[in-house]
């Protein structure tokens, strides 16, 4: 939660001080128009026509308070996009999901019969493979069956959790082009009300028809990598999870032959 609350902090304050800079730039004066007649004689200036907001990106951004919240409300889910993606990518890897050094003392203290010290082994590096490990080490008393269902319940909980972490990614693909289809409207909305009124300032009709391309692609650039991100991650967890099963069952196949002693 901490690191979602910094996230969002970051996103306002970039996105306030855009918001800033480019209201000081369009409170600079204008240079006054000078027209040339056919004759070639200067005539004073000539007020240029009044085209409401100036066009251009920031122009679309800034042009209502809606905009500048549906905007805002873009930039933070494509930055939480981008964190997602970096941590998935550095989460969903074979080697944080399945330490090799864990295989190897597991291995090696299995070979040896000693499960205690392969418990103590998955209790020193905590993990999905560990957490997978300790439930069924933790019930060798049992027998073999009580084992391989714990490890089997233990395996569905990792995975689980492991694809929660990845299905963010999905919820921001399909948030992102929702709020794209929302300015889409809001666009659209302001520039048929200035239709509707008659001969409308083309300036203003423009930067009303550019929210709602902008914010359109703007929906779609956040999701398509999202999306695409998603179904990489989760066809890479998949296959990791497998292995750590295939993995953990090599593992345990020793305790196949432990008896039960009734106290």
């Amino acid at each position: 939660m901490k690191k979602w609350t910094i996230l969002t902090l970051v996103m306002m304050a970039i996105f306030m001080a855009a918001t800033i800079v480019v209201a000081q730039d369009e409170a600079a004066p204008a240079a006054p128009a000078v027209s040339a007649p056919a004759d070639g004689a200067l005539v004073g200036p000539v007020a240029a026509p009044p085209s409401g907001n100036s066009g251009g990106f920031w122009a679309v951004v800034t042009n209502s308070v809606l905009g500048m919240m549906l905007w805002f409300a873009l930039f933070a889910t494509g930055g939480i996009g981008v964190y997602l993606a970096v941590d998935c990518g550095i989460m969903i890897k074979p080697k944080r999901i399945m330490p090799q050094m864990l295989i190897n003392n597991v291995t090696d203290a299995m070979a040896e019969g000693d499960v205690l010290k392969a418990l103590e082994c998955c209790e020193n590096e905590p993990g999905p493979l560990s957490n997978i490990l300790t439930a069924g080490f933790s019930h060798v008393e049992e027998g073999f069956d009580v084992i391989q269902e714990s490890i089997t319940t233990s395996a569905d909980l990792e995975a689980e959790r492991i694809m929660q972490r990845i299905t963010w990614l999905s919820v921001v693909g399909n948030l992102a082009p929702m709020m794209g289809l929302l300015g889409t409207v809001q666009g659209m909305i302001g520039a048929f009300s200035l239709l509707g009124e008659g001969a409308p300032d083309v300036g203003i009709l423009a930067v009303q028809i550019s929210q709602a391309l902008y914010t359109t692609a703007g929906g779609l650039t956040i999701a398509v990598p999202c999306v695409a991100g998603f179904y990489f991650f989760r066809n890479t967890a998949n296959t990791i999870v497998l292995k750590m099963e295939a993995m953990t069952m090599e593992l345990i196949k020793d305790l196949r032959n432990v008896e039960v002693v009734d106290e």
